[in-house]
C-alpha cells in the first residue's frame, strides 16, 4: 500500500501496545485490593466524554449499580471500551468508597478531536458499498480514529487480493490527520488476475499431478473466463495441504514451495507447486511407553496396527491412538495417547514410532446437564446418551458415540468451520464423580425442496418435499407467536415428510411420520399413507393405502423390523385380448399384508461401498382379495482390488443376487418383472418374463445375479468406469427355463452441486435372451444401488 503517508505497520503495533499498556495500568488498582469482597457499586460514573453520549457508553459497561463490583467484570468492560474504536484513549478505572460502605466506579475516556463527517471510497468498481462499510467499519458520526483508518486500508488492499485484485493498492487521501473531517480510501482495483494453470514439479511415485490437484483449493478458470480466482492467501495455505498429504503418507522430509508465473498482461497467472519429496519412511520399530496401571502392557501392545518394516501412514498411526484411547476408555479410565516421531539417526529413511499413554483413575458420570435446546426436549437428547447415566462408570468413548448420535439426528447446529457441533464433556472434578455437560444449538430443521428426476424406468417426475426433522405431533400451538418463534409442532425428534412426485407416467403422493424413540425406548414406529398412479404398457394401477413399521435395531450390524401394509388396489385401461391375468383384477383390489424384515449391514459406506456387505431378508403374508405369500432375499458383496498409494481410487468388484417367491394366487399386479436398471440390464424395464397373447403377465419366481466391477477415471473419485455381467430369470413358477444373460458398460458420475447420489448411465447388451423379451441398449438412474 502506498500514498501520502504510506504504510506505518510499526505504528500500528504501537497502538496497540498502547491498548494493552491501558488495560494493564488499570489492572494494578483493581488488583491490589487484595482478596475480592462483595461490595455494592453505588454508582458508574463516566468522564471525559463530550460528543459520544454517556448512555452509549454505559451500554459497553456491565457493571451497573447495585451489582456486586467484580475485578473481572471491570476489566472486560474496559476491553469492551477499548474494542469499541469510539476513543483515542481509556484511562484506568478509579473508585472511590462512599460513606455507607459502597464503590463509585469511574471510567475516564480520551475522545478524538474530530468527528467523521463523510466517508468516500473512490474508484471502487467492484465492491459494494455496503460491504466496504463491513469490512472498514468507518461511517460518519463516529469519532475519528486516524489509526483505524490506516488498519481499514490494509482491510480493503486484503479484501480485493482474495477477490482476484492481485495488485490492488488502498491509500487515505484523507483521514490521516486529527483534524480531519472526512475520510477518503483512494482504491486502485487493478486487473482482475484469474489462474491459467495448476501444475506440480517434483513429485514421483506417491500421486499423478491429478491427485494432488485434489488436495489444493486452486483452480484455473474455465475457458478463460469462468472462476478460477487467484487468491493469495488460498495458495499459501495450499501449500500447507500437500506438505501434510506427503508427510501423511510417509515423506516426513517432504518440502513444498510455490511459483508465480503472471501473463503479458497481468490478466493470467500460472501456478506452480515444487515438490521435494525426500525419502518415504518406513517404520523401523514401535513402542509403547507411559503408565499402566490398571491394564497390562502386554494386552495393550496387541492393539497396534502400525508394522514393522512397512511405510509410515499418519492414518493407522492415528488410528493406533484412537484405538488405544478407547480400549482403555471402555473399561473406565481414561487415557491420555500421543504419538512422537523419530527419525533414527544411522538409518536414513526410517523412524521409531513412541505411543506414549498416561492412565487417570477411574471415574463416575455425576449429574447430565444439558444447556442450548430452547425448542427441542430435553428426553430427546438424554435418549442419545443412554450409556452415559448418573452413577454409571464414565466411558469416555461413550462420550463421541453420544456427540455423533446427536450430530445424525440433523437437528443441531453444524458448522465444522466454526466449531459448532454438539458436544459432550466431562467438567473438571476433583472426586470421582464428574458432571457431564452437554451443549447443543438450535437450527432450521424444516426444508422445502423443488426438483425434477428422469431415469429410463419411470420417465419424467418433478419432486416436491417438505421435510420436518424436529416434529412433534402432540405440540398444538398456543398462540401466533409458537409458529413465528418455530415452536409449534417442533421439538420431540420425530420426522414429517409430505411428498408429492407429478409425472406423466408415474405419480406419487404420500405423508409419512416416523418416530425413531417409541416411547423413548429403542424402537422406531413409522407410520404412512400414500396414493400412487401408474402407467404400465398393458394397464394403469392406482394405489391408495398405508403402511406401518416398527423397527428395532439389535447391534450396529442387526436390524428387524414388523410392518403391515393395507392397500386398496385399483386396475383399469386394459386393452382388447388380454389374459385373465388381467380381466380377473379389473376394478378394486383389497391387500392386507403383515410381514417382517431382517437386515444385516457392515457395508463401509451407504453411498459408495468398497468393503463389506448387504443382506436382507423379508416375508409377507397377505390377505384380502386374494391370499397368498410373498418371500425375498437380497444380498450384495463389496471387494477391493486395487488401490492408490495413498489409499484413493479404489477398484471394487461388487457381487449382487436376488431370490424372490410368492405363492401360486398372487394377482398381475403382485408378480415379479425382470429388466432394467437394478435388475437385468440389456432389456426393457417389465420387458423380462412370461407373456400371453402379448402381454407380460409377470411371474411367481425370480431369481437374479450381477457381476459389476467399478475402475476410478478422475483422480477426484467422482467419476467411474463399470463393466457388468448380469444374469437371471423370471419365471411363473419355481424353475429355470429361461435363464438370460447380458453385458455391458457404464458410467456412474457424482456432481457435487447435485448431492452425494451418483447418476448412473448404463449401455447393455443380451446374451442370452428369452422368446418374447424386449431389448434396452440404455438405461440410466439417478439414486442408490444397494
Amino acid at each position: 500500500m502506498t500514498g501520502t503517508h504510506g504504510t506505518n505497520r510499526t505504528r500500528f503495533a504501537a497502538l496497540g501496545a498502547s491498548a494493552l499498556l491501558a488495560l494493564l495500568l488499570a489492572t494494578p488498582s483493581l488488583c491490589a485490593q487484595g482478596p475480592e469482597q462483595r461490595i455494592q457499586i453505588a454508582n458508574v460514573i463516566v468522564l471525559g466524554n463530550r460528543n459520544i453520549p454517556t448512555e452509549k457508553i454505559l451500554q459497553y459497561i456491565y457493571s451497573k449499580p447495585g451489582s456486586t463490583y467484580n475485578n473481572a467484570t471491570v476489566q472486560d468492560d474496559l476491553t469492551r471500551l477499548a474494542n469499541s474504536r469510539l476513543f483515542k484513549r481509556i484511562l484506568p478505572v478509579r473508585k472511590d468508597l462512599t460513606t455507607d460502605g459502597r464503590f463509585n466506579l469511574y471510567f475516564e475516556v480520551q475522545e478524538h478531536p474530530s468527528v467523521v463527517r463523510e466517508v468516500i471510497y473512490k474508484h471502487a468498481k467492484h465492491v459494494d458499498l455496503k460491504e466496504l462499510e463491513g469490512l472498514t467499519r468507518v461511517h460518519p458520526g463516529m469519532p475519528l480514529d486516524r489509526w483505524a483508518n490506516r488498519t481499514a486500508c490494509f482491510e480493503l488492499q486484503e479484501h480485493l487480493k482474495k477477490q482476484g485484485y492481485y495488485f490492488a493498492n488502498v491509500s487515505l487521501e484523507e483521514g490521516y490527520d486529527e483534524n480531519h473531517t472526512r475520510v477518503i480510501f483512494n482504491i486502485t482495483e487493478g486487473p482482475k488476475l484469474r489462474v491459467s494453470n495448476v501444475s506440480f514439479v517434483g513429485h514421483s511415485e506417491l500421486a499423478t499431478s491429478a491427485r494432488l490437484n485434489t488436495q489444493v483449493e486452486t483452480g484455473k478458470a474455465w475457458f478463460g473466463a469462468f472462476g478460477g480466482t487467484f487468491n493469495p492467501m488460498l495458495v499459501e495455505e495450499d501449500v500447507i495441504k500437500l506438505e501434510t498429504y506427503y508427510k501423511n503418507n510417509g515423506y516426513q522430509n517432504v518440502h513444498v514451495s510455490r511459483e508465480l508465473k503472471f501473463s503479458d498482461d497481468f490478466r493470467f497467472v500460472e501456478v506452480i507447486f515444487h515438490v521435494q519429496e525426500g525419502p518415504r519412511f518406513r517404520v523401523k520399530d514401535w513402542n509403547l511407553e507411559g503408565t499402566f496401571k490398571h491394564l497390562p502392557k502386554e494386552q495393550l501392545e496387541t492393539i497396534v496396527q502400525a508394522k514393522k518394516g512397512e511405510f509410515y501412514n499418519q492414518n493407522i498411526i492415528t488410528a493406533d491412538v484412537n484405538n488405544l484411547t478407547n480400549f482403555v476408555g471402555w473399561r473406565g479410565y481414561k487415557a491420555d495417547v500421543k504419538d512422537i516421531v523419530t527419525a533414527v539417526p544411522d538409518r536414513p529413511g526410517e523412524v521409531i514410532v513412541t505411543y506414549q499413554m498416561d492412565e487417570h483413575p477411574m471415574a463416575y458420570v455425576g449429574e447430565v446437564i444439558i444447556v442450548g435446546n430452547t425448542v427441542t426436549q430435553d428426553r430427546v437428547i438424554r435418549r442419545m446418551l443412554d450409556q452415559v447415566q448418573p452413577g454409571q462408570v464414565l466411558r469416555y468413548p461413550e462420550l463421541k458415540i453420544a456427540e455423533a448420535q446427536l450430530s445424525r439426528l440433523n437437528i443441531f447446529e453444524m458448522n465444522p468451520e466454526q466449531g459448532v457441533r454438539p458436544t459432550v464433556t466431562p467438567l473438571p472434578s476433583d472426586g470421582p464423580f464428574k458432571d457431564i455437560l452437554v451443549k447443543v444449538q438450535e437450527t432450521r430443521t424444516g426444508s422445502l425442496m423443488l426438483g425434477a428426476g428422469v431415469n429410463s424406468n419411470n420417465g419424467v417426475v418433478g419432486s416436491i418435499v417438505l421435510n420436518e426433522r424436529n416434529f412433534d405431533i402432540t405440540r398444538f400451538p398456543t398462540s401466533f407467536a409458537d409458529f413465528f418463534d418455530g415452536k409449534a409442532f417442533r421439538g420431540a425428534g420425530q420426522e414429517l415428510r409430505i411428498e408429492a412426485v407429478p409425472g406423466p407416467y408415474l405419480q406419487r403422493y404420500s405423508i409419512t411420520v416416523r418416530e425413531p424413540y417409541l416411547f423413548d425406548q429403542p424402537y422406531s414406529l413409522t407410520g404412512s399413507a400414500y396414493y400412487r398412479d401408474r402407467i404400465y404398457n398393458e394397464y394403469t394401477e392406482g394405489r391408495v393405502g398405508g403402511r406401518l413399521s416398527l423397527g428395532h435395531q439389535f447391534t450396529k450390524e442387526w436390524t428387524a423390523s414388523f410392518n403391515v401394509r393395507a392397500e386398496e388396489v385399483n386396475v383399469y385401461g386394459i386393452g382388447a385380448g388380454a389374459p385373465v391375468d388381467y380381466t380377473s383384477v379389473v376394478g378394486g383390489n383389497t391387500v392386507i399384508g403383515p410381514g417382517a424384515s431382517v437386515v444385516w449391514d457392515v457395508r463401509d459406506s451407504f453411498l459408495r461401498p468398497t468393503q463389506g456387505g448387504r443382506l436382507e431378508a423379508t416375508y409377507e403374508q397377505i390377505f384380502g382379495t386374494f391370499t397368498y405369500p410373498i418371500f425375498n432375499v437380497e444380498g450384495t458383496r463389496y471387494f477391493t482390488t486395487w488401490q492408490r498409494p495413498d489409499g484413493s481410487g479404489k477398484h471394487v468388484l461388487m457381487a449382487r443376487s436376488q431370490f424372490s417367491w410368492e405363492g401360486a394366487n398372487a394377482p398381475v399386479y403382485e408378480r415379479f418383472f425382470g429388466g432394467g436398471y437394478m435388475s437385468i440390464r440389456g432389456f426393457q424395464f417389465r420387458g423380462v418374463g412370461p407373456v400371453v397373447n402379448g402381454y407380460e403377465v409377470g411371474g411367481q419366481f425370480q431369481f437374479l445375479n450381477s457381476l459389476e466391477y467399478q475402475i476410478p477415471l478422475k483422480a477426484n473419485d467422482q467419476l467411474y468406469f463399470v463393466t457388468f455381467l448380469d444374469t437371471g430369470t423370471v419365471e411363473s413358477k419355481i424353475g429355470i427355463h429361461d435363464y438370460r444373460v447380458s453385458a455391458g458398460f457404464g458410467f456412474r458420475i457424482s456432481i457435487p452441486m447435485m448431492g452425494p447420489v451418483p447418476i448412473a448411465l448404463d449401455f447393455g447388451f443380451p446374451i442370452v435372451r428369452g422368446p418374447n423379451d424386449i431389448n434396452q441398449l440404455f438405461s440410466f438412474w439417478v439414486g442408490l444401488y444397494r
